[in-house]
């Protein structure tokens, strides 16, 4: 969906709050696709801000399918984006900035999918755990241990001491 900002940007002191649905299904990275369960509204307060400028501010909430990062369960990954942005007209940009103009704007035009998109990848949590104290697999046979112990030996010896544990085996009698 695409938002007319020209009204905000000519007129000082003029305010529009825009209720937008979120068309987006699923949220694709380098990480993966995760794909969006549960989502409301985003909702744009839009504030002239000077000249050729409008503040954007609002929020919209979402609920994604993600895999925990250690035993690889899926999880749901609540996100309560909260933004609050400074964009200019096409006009009130110099040369320089001109290079900088955010994706999301299209002439005087606000991409509401793409908007949304870019809050995401900035919010996206570094690690997402199904609980705190995750366990995570086993490294030898692959099983969940949050759900059973399986026994394995998961010993792994300090590569460090590696040449004295060569002299032991040399010296050892058999």
């Amino acid at each position: 969906m695409f938002i007319n900002l020209s009204e905000v940007f000519s007129s000082e002191g003029s305010k529009e709050t825009v209720e937008a649905p979120v068309e987006l299904q699923s949220f694709q990275s380098r990480l993966g696709d995760f794909p969006i369960v549960e989502k409301t509204p985003a909702v744009f307060t839009f504030t002239n801000d000077g000249v050729n400028k409008a503040k954007v501010e609002g929020g919209v909430r979402l609920v994604l399918k993600a895999g925990c990062d250690r035993c690889l369960a899926e999880v749901p990954v609540v996100l309560d984006l909260k933004f609050d942005r400074v964009v200019t007209s096409p006009e009130g940009s110099t040369e320089e900035e001109a290079d900088d103009i955010p994706d999301f704007m299209e002439g005087y035009q606000l991409n509401t999918e793409t908007f949304v998109y870019d809050e995401i990848l900035v919010n996206w949590p570094t690690k997402i755990l199904c609980k705190e104290d995750c366990k995570g697999v086993c490294p030898v046979c692959g099983q969940n241990r949050n759900l059973r112990e399986c026994g394995c030996d998961t010993f792994v010896p300090d590569p460090r001491m590696a040449v004295i544990k060569d002299i032991f085996n040399a010296n050892k009698e058999v």
